[in-house]
């Protein structure tokens, strides 16, 4: 099984190293280009800002777990948890590159480009045909979903700036990617609300 104990480390430390690693399921591998970083109870764009619930319980346990929402009615989110158990913190899974198992993927998203096959969340889900079911998976284990995590990447290549499409802390600068990589997605601002 594969050593994932930097996962226990502080989310802000641990959301960039999670660029370049690889995550498997069903056949699928995705090379990770873009990450988010949320903090549980000390932000506000998090699931867990409010405490523990039954959709977020997952977020409480040890790190190296998968955390699966449904969103919007139609799409599921994937997370890895990360810091000591109890924290809540989760690194939602952005964009990233099939590498492997090409043609499974183009079955699940059958009117995509290559490039688009994982850029953006729902996609990435869809593409490793990830859903609740997978709510809580360890991965470490080879069963199920898994995590190969890669050499930190270089420096230079990694740039920050806010999270998609949040309005709790917009402005923090918690969304991490690589450079010149064609699979990250493109930055959208919250929406604002419309006045009832």
């Amino acid at each position: 099984m594969p050593d994932l104990s930097v996962l226990d480390g502080p989310v802000l430390e641990v959301a960039p190293l999670l660029l370049g690693a690889r995550l498997t399921h069903a056949g699928v591998t995705v090379r990770l280009t873009e990450v988010e970083a949320y903090a549980g109870p000390d932000d506000p764009g998090s699931h867990a800002y409010r405490g523990r619930t039954a959709r977020n319980a997952t977020m409480f346990g040890p790190a190296g777990r998968l955390y699966v929402y449904f969103t919007y009615g139609m799409h599921h989110c994937a997370n890895v948890c990360v810091g000591p158990e109890g924290t809540a913190a989760a690194v939602l899974v952005r964009a990233g590159e099939v590498v492997a198992g090409t043609a499974a993927a183009r079955d699940r998203r059958p009117r995509s480009t290559d490039r688009d096959l994982a850029r953006g969340p729902a996609r990435l889900c869809r593409a490793l045909d990830l859903d609740r079911r997978h709510d809580g998976a360890e991965l470490a284990s080879t069963a199920g979903p898994h995590l190969e995590l890669a050499a930190p990447p270089d420096p230079s290549r990694v740039r920050t700036g806010p999270r998609v499409g949040l309005r709790g802390a917009p402005e923090r600068p918690w969304r991490f990617w690589l450079h010149d990589e064609p699979s990250v997605s493109q930055y959208r601002p919250a929406a604002p609300r419309r006045a009832r």
